[in-house]
């Protein structure tokens, strides 16, 4: 089997979109969109996990007595009371 190389966040996207599009058109055969369906899964659980990790490298600056301070991102669904 060939390898593929991993696509960057932007382009899957865009592939994802032209899939979305082709799919909406109606104009494929049953077997072309599953297909597309099937592929489009795939972009967009590799699209999930890009912004999965790219979530866990965001840090956020606090300045505190003059020093910056590194602080774990926090979603708005995970807030703390401080």
């Amino acid at each position: 089997m060939a390898r593929k190389t991993p696509q960057n966040f932007e382009s899957s996207l865009i592939e994802l979109e032209q899939l979305v599009e082709a799919m909406e058109a109606g104009e494929l055969s049953l077997d072309e969109a599953l297909k597309h369906f099937e592929k489009g899964i795939a972009l967009a659980s590799g699209c999930q996990q890009a912004l999965q990790q790219a979530e866990q490298k965001v840090t956020q600056l606090m300045e505190k007595n003059g020093e910056l301070l590194e602080k774990p991102f926090e979603s708005p669904g995970s807030e703390t009371d401080d």
